[in-house]
């Protein structure tokens, strides 16, 4: 695929599944919450944001910000395509149900000049911006958990590392069939070969995202979750694995990685559910429980300004 057929497929991609028409397979959002573009001023760039905020129950308009909100960084799967649109379901129950302020990273997608290492620096750079300028967004910094999907679990989880060494300290993490191997045994895993021609995730599309994922001359294990050193201390995980996945061993093995070193890790696994399962939750049912227990992970560890994980 060129550069031009990229751009010309993401865009025809993109547009599908930010459609209207799509809510019959993305599902229909939550209507206690409020759903808005914002941006982020981070150095040299502006980062587009979907906001998810909790509105007034039985009532329009915004939510009473008279006690700060927890904060949920969300990041969309896709790699070289996908939209926060995508997941306005999860997002917007996650917003009205938990409550809490949902923030999704409409990060910079996989293309030539723009490696993996790009949308990894939107994603920790968007949770330092949020953390730092909690106030002006309503939300309390002691109780912020991150969220992401496939490449974007990624995403979140090497965010994961980088606030444990940055002393931000995350109360959860939660990883969705999540990518956690860029190196060159990405395509060694058993799942990928057993699910190598899947509905929603194929191998020649995996190989796609790695050759635009890490150009020659990157340390693609600088970008791999699954090969880092020091995973202890991070923030408590959930990983949740759709068992009819390519990717579903990444997800397995990271949880026993984060096992291994001390950080809880519970790990979930959906018999027969496909790759990004829960982003469809109009076709694959699974999805419902799966919000469902991810609801009440993050409600557990977010609790209040003295509760579990807290400061």
């Amino acid at each position: 695929m060129t550069a031009g057929e990229l751009a010309a497929y993401r865009e025809a991609e993109n547009h599908r599944r930010a459609s209207p028409a799509m809510r019959a397979i993305t599902g229909i959002p939550d209507p206690g919450a409020s759903i808005d573009w914002q941006s982020l001023a981070l150095p040299g760039r502006r980062l587009p944001v979907r906001v998810y905020r909790p509105t007034r129950e039985g009532g329009a308009g915004s939510a009473d910000r008279a006690a700060s909100l927890p904060l949920v960084l969300h990041v969309h799967g896709g790699g070289f395509v996908g939209t926060a649109v995508q997941s306005d379901w999860i997002n917007s129950h996650l917003a009205a149900r938990l409550p809490a302020l949902v923030v999704s990273v409409e990060h910079r997608l996989l293309a030539p000049g723009a490696p993996l290492s790009a949308a990894a620096d939107d994603g920790w750079d968007a949770l330092d911006h949020l953390v730092r300028h909690a106030a002006d967004w309503g939300i309390d910094p002691a109780r912020t958990a991150a969220f992401g999907e496939s490449c974007g679990a990624l995403i979140t989880a090497l965010a994961a590392i980088r606030a444990r060494r940055a002393g931000l300290r995350l109360r959860a993490q939660v990883l969705v069939n999540p990518l956690t191997d860029v190196t060159g045994t990405m395509l060694d895993h058993p799942s990928v070969t057993e699910h190598a021609h899947s509905p929603t995730l194929t191998v020649p599309q995996l190989r796609l995202l790695r050759r635009l994922a890490v150009p020659s001359g990157t340390d693609p294990r600088a970008l791999s979750p699954l090969h880092a050193d020091g995973l202890g201390g991070l923030a408590p995980a959930l990983v949740v694995v759709p068992t009819h996945d390519p990717l579903a061993d990444h997800g397995r093995r990271y949880a026993e990685r984060l096992r291994a070193a001390g950080t809880p890790a519970r790990l979930t696994e959906f018999p027969g559910a496909p790759h990004a399962f829960v982003s469809m939750p109009a076709v694959v049912p699974q999805a419902e429980t799966a919000r469902a227990e991810i609801t009440g992970f993050l409600r557990d560890a977010l609790g209040g300004p003295g509760g579990p994980g807290g400061r």
